[in-house]
């Protein structure tokens, strides 16, 4: 099974840009906590919703992958998330939205990345796709679709 977590994150008028870069920065190294599903956590912004009021001045977004509801609540019990989150966010948020999710079985090959496997056969998933190089490989899971 896989559940997935978005969140919507929305800073006040006056926090820096340099500000919002640091926490993505930041944000994005949780991918490397092991309650991640295979690292894939992404974290974009802001948005490029057109017109863009229809991203209700909500101006980054992560979505992270997780094995299950325990593997979640392990992610945001975590010392790594709550660092991030009240370094970074809480004291400058204007407004944050959740939602989290099970992905159906049905839909759960839809959750499969590219990945090369350690004998360097390409997943079956990705036939006839364009595939990475050995050296784009190195040391991370490739996340093309």
């Amino acid at each position: 099974m896989t559940l997935i977590h978005v969140v919507l994150f929305k800073f006040r008028t006056e926090i820096t840009d340099e500000h919002k870069a640091t926490f993505v920065k930041e944000l994005k190294k949780l991918k490397n906590l092991s309650c991640v599903k295979d690292g894939r956590l992404i974290v974009g912004g802001p948005s490029v919703t057109d017109p863009i009021e229809r991203s209700k001045g909500f101006q980054f977004c992560l979505v992270s992958y997780h094995e299950n509801l325990d593997a979640l609540t392990e992610y945001q019990a975590s010392p790594e998330h709550h660092w991030v989150t009240s370094t970074y966010m809480f004291p400058f948020k204007e407004d944050l939205c959740r939602f989290d999710f099970e992905v159906d079985p049905e839909d759960e090959y839809m959750c499969k990345f590219i990945e090369k496997s350690f004998t360097g056969k390409i997943n079956q998933h990705t036939a006839g796709l364009e595939t990475p190089s050995d050296s784009e490989l190195e040391g991370e899971i490739v996340t093309k679709l």
